[in-house]
């Protein structure tokens, strides 16, 4: 059985109308992603999800503190993911009260856990994605069976080439620390066009709606 507690978040957004769409599904997060160099790419949000429940959620990558605390307050940022290389200390001047902040990981096989200890006081979530020199964005899984070897108590995002295929599978995960699952380039039309059937269907498999 999935478990239905599971927190989805629906990255890449840009399209106005779809935004508006996909915010009137039954979802927690949506993602703007604020990298240039991503085929996702949103310098400016021109409409706004019609929904209060939704966390609205920027994603840098390597960024400037300035500019992310600009974008912070221009779009009304609920939570922050930062999914390049920064370091604990780029990770507490980011930080804003009532802010989320989430810091991604690219797992491979030799990733080294014990490169996350440093962050488990300063973020509220991890992020796992593919390792990826692109940082992200690879529409591929990594092995979760990596992640039983995941040491610590901080909860986690699931994310890297989820799709309806393997959608059950990541739901049925058994892992109390899985706090949410992230949604990207397999539920995509075009890149930053989300395709809102195959979303409702992976939301009745995790949900039974």
């Amino acid at each position: 059985m999935a478990n239905r507690n599971l927190k989805i978040k629906v990255c890449g957004m840009r399209d106005p109308q779809n935004i508006i769409d996909v915010a009137s599904l039954n979802i927690d997060y949506m993602g703007f992603i604020f990298y240039p160099q991503s085929k996702r790419f949103v310098d400016h949000i021109t409409s706004e999800p019609s929904t209060t429940k939704l966390r609205r959620t920027g994603v840098f990558v390597n960024d400037h503190i300035a500019h992310i605390k600009t974008k912070t307050a221009e779009f009304s940022l609920q939570a922050i993911q930062l999914h390049g290389n920064e370091d604990v200390d780029f990770c507490r001047q980011v930080a804003q009260p009532d802010i989320q902040l989430i810091k991604a990981f690219g797992i491979d096989d030799d990733f080294d856990w014990k490169s996350t200890e440093p962050f488990l006081h300063d973020v509220d979530f991890f992020l796992f994605d593919t390792k990826s020199t692109d940082y992200g964005g690879t529409g591929q899984s990594f092995n979760w069976q990596k992640l039983t070897d995941y040491p610590y108590d901080k909860p986690y995002f699931l994310s890297g080439g989820l799709s309806l295929e393997n959608i059950q599978e990541a739901g049925n995960f058994e892992d109390d620390r899985l706090f949410g699952l992230d949604l990207n380039s397999k539920f995509e039309i075009e890149p930053g066009l989300k395709n809102i059937s195959t979303l409702t269907q992976a939301l009745k498999l995790l949900r039974d709606e």
